[in-house]
């Protein structure tokens, strides 16, 4: 058999590196059977028996030129269940590198769902409360010592937080790139997070003002354990509620050398999308590092950005 891979973000987003898991282990499954897999393109389709076409985003365009008969996944679907998952065949398959060559890392998840229900957040809903997944030596490639993992609140469960300490001098390099609740540091995380090699940040979250306090703890509590501010990150939501936004960045710049991203809400499935506002705020304002040397409505008035509303 012949199997088309198709990946909906970098068919659509010219720079995109990250690789699709799902369609990596499609792939390794496939090889493994003996069948060819190649990229699907729409020149192509005559060649395919099977067609998957994985889409992460549901601002991400589909393809209008994939077949009605290709089969699809992913959050951004909005006419797949969200509780969608692969084959447990498919799914245990060591994830197929060599359709990313320009990856140079592992990817994977240590544990599944979350305990917490943000009214923004998908993972609940299709993944359910936290739950073991793998051990991290299941996970790392044999060719790399860096290692990405996706999980969602990997400190909201005890295999993860075993995980996380059984890869203290282990060699591999990591990244939490989903971002980490603050509020589940205590010193003795904060001890096991110090000791960890990691490849660039570690990275928290900041959706709400109830985040900001732990935030702070836990700048206080890395510091003990050698981790400077510059080695924090932290994901901030931007809402349409900018004010709620503006507090929480005031409020963070306070903590000299912390980063900073921003990221406006937008939910496909309950039809949230953001205006011009909250895209000046994530983009430019926060993107382009305005923030550390002025506030919001200075970076406004210096603009003129009288016409920017909400809509």
């Amino acid at each position: 058999m012949i199997i088309g891979l198709h990946d909906a973000e970098k068919d659509h987003m010219k720079h995109k590196t990250f690789p699709n898991y799902a369609l990596m282990k499609i792939s390794a499954y496939h090889k493994s059977k003996g069948d060819i897999v190649k990229w699907w393109s729409p020149i192509t389709t005559s060649i395919f028996d099977v067609i998957y076409s994985s889409k992460v985003f549901d601002f991400t365009p589909t393809n209008p030129y994939l077949p009605d008969w290709a089969i699809r996944g992913g959050t951004g679907y909005k006419d797949i269940p969200l509780n969608q998952k692969l084959p447990d065949n498919i799914d245990k398959c060591f994830p197929d590198y060599s359709i990313y060559p320009e990856c140079d890392y592992a990817i994977g998840y240590l544990t599944r769902g979350c305990t917490n229900k943000c009214p923004w957040c998908v993972v609940p809903q299709k993944e359910g409360k936290i739950t073991p997944y793998r051990n991290w030596e299941k996970i790392v490639r044999p060719d790399s010592k860096k290692l990405v993992l996706m999980d969602n609140n990997i400190l909201a469960c005890d295999f993860g937080i075993s995980q996380l300490k059984s890869l203290i001098g282990s060699g591999y390099k990591i990244d939490l790139n989903q971002g980490m609740d603050a509020r589940l540091v205590d010193d003795d995380i904060a001890s096991i997070l110090g000791k960890l090699e990691w490849i660039k940040y570690i990275r928290f979250s900041c959706d709400s003002k109830s985040q900001i306090e732990p935030i702070y703890r836990v700048v206080n509590h890395l510091g003990k354990h050698g981790i400077k501010p510059y080695k924090i990150f932290i994901y901030l939501l931007v809402t349409k509620d900018i004010e709620d936004a503006t507090y929480r960045v005031e409020c963070l710049k306070k903590i000299s050398g912390i980063n900073i991203y921003a990221q406006a809400e937008r939910n496909g499935r309950k039809n949230i999308s953001p205006n011009k506002m909250q895209l000046e705020f994530a983009n430019r304002y926060i993107y382009g590092r305005c923030y550390k040397s002025e506030s919001w409505p200075e970076y406004l008035k210096r603009h003129e950005y009288k016409h920017l509303i909400i809509s």
